[in-house]
């Protein structure tokens, strides 16, 4: 028996490069994201923890990560309603604490209360439940100057009888009622574009009657440059509606897509249609939807109204200006008629024959080979 151990005896030390000598922790328990991890701590603060995933998912993340932009709608997963505003730390009051304070270099901190001393309780993401207590001008030094209110969603008891239902925000409407007031703008444009368009007739009137049979030059330079700067402006403001609309439409395409792809995402596996196409196929008919809000058809639709407006200045100037436009109207009305009635009045087939969609040479081929004797095999 010897002293020394022998080689099966003696204990295998890995080396350096072996997978057993690393860490591999993982990549979701090692990102790093302050803004959402501070979302996580005010939902446990409010006695409704919610997990990271379960907040992020299906949101357009930026380098994997939580953005001031995506807050609103993250929280709104947990409950709460969120507003990021500029405020300095003197002017956030105790009564709107806990709330995530945007530091530098991408941090963030909760504020949980204002100390007797002059100095602040914050709690950092990274450092678990444990407070850490900053004098203000500390905190003043790592502070951007926005803060985020992060407070829960007002719920009616629904035990309650006195208290009716909440009624939901529509789908559509209520994303396009968000942006009501770039369509009053364009409302207001279309007024003072469409009591432009009344110029130029107006100035040719003018000189035909009055200009003309006087010689009056003057006049004519006068009613001209009114005319130039009519044009003018008119070209602006028609720019400026089509700048608006745009802007209106992305908006709400932006919205939609978001709200669509939110419960598409977050659909769950029991109520997923049996059929995938048809799902894609109502998909696509939303992107009609919101093609329609994009198009100049909006623009055709908000000058319509304003129809009224030129029928009545043509029956100032004279009544029976208004028979051509009454014609047309009428024609353009009946013309989906007559392609109806000659439908209705075309012959029918026989009752319970199908007219068959083959052509004439493949049925008198069919019925010929139909009509042959069969021979008998020997």
């Amino acid at each position: 028996m010897t002293d020394a151990a022998s080689p099966a005896t003696q204990p295998r030390i890995p080396d350096a490069g072996s997978p057993d000598n690393g860490w591999q922790p993982g990549e979701a328990s090692t990102h790093e994201d302050p803004l959402l991890d501070a979302l996580v701590v005010l939902t446990r603060l409010h006695g409704a923890p919610f997990t990271a995933e379960a907040l992020s998912a299906g949101l357009p993340l930026v380098d994997n990560r939580l953005t001031p932009s995506l807050l609103p709608r993250a929280a709104a997963r947990a409950g709460l309603t969120a507003r990021i505003v500029r405020k300095p730390l003197s002017g956030i009051t105790p009564n709107l604490l806990p709330a995530i304070l945007l530091l530098h270099d991408r941090r963030a901190c909760i504020l949980l209360e204002h100390l007797p001393d002059g100095g602040m309780r914050v709690r950092f993401p990274e450092a678990g439940e444990s407070a850490d207590d900053l004098t203000a001008e500390e905190l003043a030094a790592l502070y951007t100057g926005l803060v985020c209110f992060v407070r829960p969603r007002f719920r009616f008891e629904a035990r309650s009888p006195k208290v009716n239902a909440v009624r939901s925000s529509h789908w559509f409407w209520g994303t396009v009622l968000e942006n009501w007031r770039l369509y009053r703008d364009t409302l207001l444009a279309a007024l003072v574009i469409n009591l432009f368009a009344l110029a130029i007739p107006m100035f040719s009137m003018t000189v035909y009657d009055r200009v003309v049979p006087n010689h009056a030059v003057e006049t004519l330079w006068v009613l001209a440059i009114g005319a130039v700067l009519v044009l003018f402006f008119d070209f602006v403001l028609r720019t400026l509606r089509a700048y608006i609309v745009d802007t209106a439409g992305k908006r709400i395409d932006v919205q939609l897509s978001a709200r669509i792809m939110e419960r598409v995402l977050g659909l769950r596996m029991d109520a997923r249609p049996a059929s995938v196409g048809s799902f894609a196929a109502n998909l696509r008919a939303f992107e009609g939807v919101r093609d329609f809000i994009a198009s100049a058809t909006v623009t055709t639709l908000i000058d319509l109204p304003f129809v009224v407006l030129f029928l009545i200045v043509m029956v100032w100037i004279s009544p029976w200006l208004l028979l051509p436009p009454w014609s047309a109207c009428l024609r353009c009305c009946s013309s989906p008629w007559c392609p109806r009635k000659r439908c209705m009045n075309s012959p029918k087939p026989p009752t319970g024959q199908a007219p068959s969609a083959m052509p004439p040479w493949w049925r008198a081929w069919s019925g010929s080979r139909r009509s042959r004797p069969s021979v008998p095999r020997a």
